[in-house]
């Protein structure tokens, strides 16, 4: 799953570890989400997007597609 975090984080002028603290989680977590390394809890990806001001399906992008 691709995510737009580091685009709307850079636009809201926050740090990782900011949002890292509003998200109570650590900076690494923010840093692997951004870098696509791990994908977050539903909980989580609702935070980010309460935090950064947007809705889930504008922040995180499916890597799947149809084959139908």
């Amino acid at each position: 799953m691709k995510n737009r975090i580091k685009e709307f984080r850079e636009k809201k002028h926050l740090s990782q570890g900011k949002v890292a603290d509003l998200c109570n989680v650590s900076r690494q977590t923010i840093n692997a989400i951004e870098n696509d390394k791990y994908d977050p809890s539903l909980q989580l990806a609702f935070d980010l997007a309460s935090v950064l001001g947007v809705k889930v399906d504008e922040l995180f992008i499916s890597d799947r597609r149809d084959t139908e």
